[in-house]
């Protein structure tokens, strides 16, 4: 058995059992929401485009865990991994427009994806409703803590000298951690090779077994890992640094200029999911995210809370579709 295959759950688990487990341990703390016109009367299913144990599971986790005491029904995870998250994103472009069906997102799905991919399958703006952006956060370029890579000058200078010998993995194809390693080859000449994932539970893996030297990622896939010393942090994308990531030197720091990338989830609709549903679920979910302990837990995870309106949510998407698919036709990169 190779060292990878026993420690699956330390991997893909460890940020998502660390949050849910301190959330057992909070009282509530939020007022419920009655509700509205008979809504909800059902379990409301939150799909999330990765597998179990990355940061858009570890998020959707942690806030379907407290918004039952909101609205009074359950709220459950569907994972639905694959193509860089385009197979869990159409699967609620298709779905009935009821207010039961949600899907957790990110940037990298929303804004480059569509770009990215030759066909990915939906249509950020056509097909979906905006409902709440949940944070904001830089991405993260972590090591094995016993890596001989020990600064972000230490793996620059590995790939300079041996191109292509590095490899960097990632969730997966078109995710923002790909393009990270797409500028930074292109702009800076830190040529590493790519190792997409279906989600950062299973790069998780390998990377502790030693199977690739480099990941990067949200920082709430790796943040319970950087705490109790599994991983070294070489750098982070943007100066939102909060958490664990609080001292951890920016790319911009470093002197990468223009290097800055943010990540964030958000909660979407199908488009035609009538408008008191979606103002509902904001409502609902705006609260739980502002619960003490949440906003603790996110922030500890190395983020921000948002949690905006439905149309601060729709102008941010409008305004990263904008910037990334400019990035991702100057650097070339594709995806199949």
């Amino acid at each position: 058995m190779s060292f990878a295959s026993r420690i699956p759950h330390l991997a893909r688990f460890a940020v998502a059992a660390a949050w849910l487990a301190a959330l057992v341990l909070q009282p509530a703390t939020a007022e419920p929401l009655a509700p509205r016109n008979g809504y909800p009367s059902q379990t409301v299913k939150f799909i999330s485009p990765f597998p179990p144990g990355g940061g858009n599971d570890a998020t959707a986790r942690l806030v379907t865990t407290r918004l039952p005491e909101i609205m009074g029904q359950a709220a459950v995870v569907d994972n639905r991994g694959g193509a860089g998250g385009n197979i869990g994103a159409k699967a609620v472009a298709d779905a009935k427009p009821d207010g039961y069906t949600v899907l957790t997102s990110q940037v990298s799905i929303m804004a480059v994806n569509p770009t990215l991919y030759a066909a990915p399958g939906f249509d950020p703006i056509k097909n979906f409703i905006p409902i709440t952006q949940i944070n904001a956060a830089p991405l993260a370029l972590v090591v094995d803590a016993n890596s001989p890579l020990k600064t972000f000058a230490d793996l620059a200078t590995k790939a300079k000298a041996s191109p292509g010998k590095v490899t960097y993995a990632t969730p997966g194809n078109g995710t923002l951690s790909h393009l990270v390693g797409v500028v930074l080859s292109k702009d800076d000449g830190i040529a590493m090779t790519h190792v997409p994932y279906k989600g950062a539970g299973p790069a998780l893996t390998d990377l502790l077994g030693g199977q690739v030297d480099v990941l990067v990622t949200s920082t709430s896939s790796v943040a319970g890992l950087v705490q109790n010393g599994k991983l070294r942090v070489l750098a982070v994308t943007s100066p939102r640094r909060i958490g664990v990531f609080k001292n951890a030197p920016t790319l911009e720091e470093l002197g990468y200029a223009g290097a800055r990338f943010e990540d964030w989830y958000g909660f979407f609709a199908p488009a035609g999911t009538p408008p008191e549903r979606v103002a509902y679920l904001n409502e609902a979910i705006v609260r739980t995210l502002r619960m003490p302990e949440v906003t603790k837990l996110v922030n500890d995870g190395g983020s921000e809370v948002v949690a905006n309106s439905p149309e601060a949510f729709a102008a941010q998407l409008r305004q990263d579709i904008d910037r990334w698919s400019r990035i991702v036709k100057l650097s070339g990169a594709k995806a199949d």
